[in-house]
């Protein structure tokens, strides 16, 4: 089974030699990515029997690298830098300008400690609490009505969650137009036209938003002592001065998108329960250690982001190629996560697969590899996890609901990845 086309293809696993000739592709592949970035990778590197190939992309020279080695070397912080390492219109629409996903060495680690301070077993449970809560608030509602699609309402729950936890106060009013912005800085960079315009648009007005609830914070510290936004707000940089109300801005707003975009895992959950009923059963009886292996499996199964990006900071040789000083370098998440060196029979739904998972940092890659404190994988990749047990709870044992017929393909070339339903549910009645 694939979710996108005949990506990814099963095959028997190749053996990767110790020591492999570079190879490099002549052509601009610029189109061919944007047309398949969850393939552009992985098929490549098949068909030229190695994980390391070097092409063109924009014109500029760019290493791509797949497989749980690459992943290894990727994040080894020693050879590889972010800044200016991500494409601009991922900066101008996805992760804003100074924020932590740009910094390296010192300036990195104090600003990935500040995320990873709101990660705590409390801070978690506090927010699977409000999801909760607004899982169990909207219910009733949708009971009433004839359709629901469920991309957009999880969309405004979470939203509401988590302004809830960061202690960011929402109208009711205000929740479809906040969560309709942060999706589309989700939903800009590795769009073309109308989409991306509306990236970069929601861009600015989110970081003037966010900017405004900052300076508040610190206009009035004690109304928001505690909260997730008077700690971002209250934030010193290294050199002991305040965050830029801009940065500090862009930094809430990395807390609050990331989330919004758990949509897209659970929408994924909905289709697996909908694709086999025998996961349905099994969770709604109660099997907690099912739920953790299914919701790993949709992470891995499905597609979420694609590739990452960092630039060379030292030279280095790998594997007979050359990564010379500035060289940007893609690394293919998609691709890790359906190696049949590493999974076997990947492109089948299995959550059983992960009873026998040694918990790896490079071979289950779909929010990045290596080490939450000190690297680069993502900080809220555990809320992610939290978030996805109570959606998966919420639709097997608080609701009853339909899916009538409707378009759950997964176009190849749209990233991030949602069926083009945004999956239907109706018929929809609690417990």
């Amino acid at each position: 089974m694939s979710v996108l086309g005949s990506l990814p293809r099963e095959q028997a696993p190749v053996e990767t030699p110790a020591v492999t000739p570079p190879v490099h592709l002549s052509l601009d592949h610029t189109l061919g990515l944007l047309l398949d970035p969850y393939g552009f990778v992985q098929e490549r590197a098949r068909e030229l029997g190695t994980d390391i190939f070097e092409t063109r992309l924009l014109l500029r020279k760019t290493t791509c690298m797949t497989g749980a080695d690459a992943a290894a070397v990727f994040y080894d912080q020693s050879l590889f830098e972010r800044h200016q390492a991500a494409p601009r219109r991922l900066m101008v629409t996805l992760f804003g300008q100074k924020g932590v996903q740009s910094l390296d060495g010192e300036r990195h680690r104090a600003r990935k400690a500040l995320f990873m301070s709101i990660m705590t077993p409390l801070g978690r449970r506090r927010l699977s609490e409000m999801a909760e809560a607004r899982w169990r608030e909207r219910i009733p509602l949708w009971a009433g009505l004839p359709r629901v699609v469920l991309y957009e309402e999880v969309s405004q729950l979470l939203c509401q969650a988590v302004c809830d936890w960061t202690g960011v106060v929402l109208t009711p009013r205000q929740v479809p137009h906040v969560t309709s912005m942060l999706q589309s800085l989700i939903e800009g960079p590795a769009a073309l036209g109308p989409r991306y315009l509306r990236g970069r648009i929601e861009r600015v007005q989110g970081d003037r938003w966010a900017a405004g609830l900052i300076r508040q914070a610190r206009a009035r510290p004690e109304r928001h002592e505690g909260t997730v936004l008077g700690l971002f707000a209250g934030h010193r940089d290294t050199d002991g001065r305040p965050l830029p109300a801009g940065v500090a801005a862009v930094e809430l707003l990395n807390v609050l998108r990331p989330t919004v975009a758990v949509a897209r895992f659970i929408t994924f959950a909905a289709m697996a329960l909908h694709a086999d009923p025998r996961h349905h059963e099994r969770i709604r009886a109660g099997d907690e250690t099912f739920l953790e292996y299914f919701v790993q499996e949709v992470r891995r199964f499905y597609p979420f982001f694609p590739m990452v990006a960092a630039k060379v900071a030292t030279p280095f040789d790998w594997r007979g190629h050359h990564f010379p000083r500035g060289r940007r370098v893609l690394l293919d998440l998609q691709g890790i996560d359906h190696d049949p060196r590493l999974w076997e029979r990947p492109c089948e739904f299995r959550p059983e697969r992960f009873a026998h998972w040694d918990g790896g940092a490079f071979d289950f890659v779909p929010q990045g590899g290596g080490d939450h404190y000190e690297g680069h994988r993502c900080p809220g990749e555990w809320i992610t996890i939290d978030l996805m047990k109570v959606a998966v709870t919420a639709l097997t044992r608080w609701m009853t609901y339909r899916v009538p017929a409707q378009d759950l393909r997964i176009q190849r070339w749209r990233a991030p990845a949602i069926p083009n339903s945004r999956f239907v549910i109706n018929q929809v009645s609690a417990g």
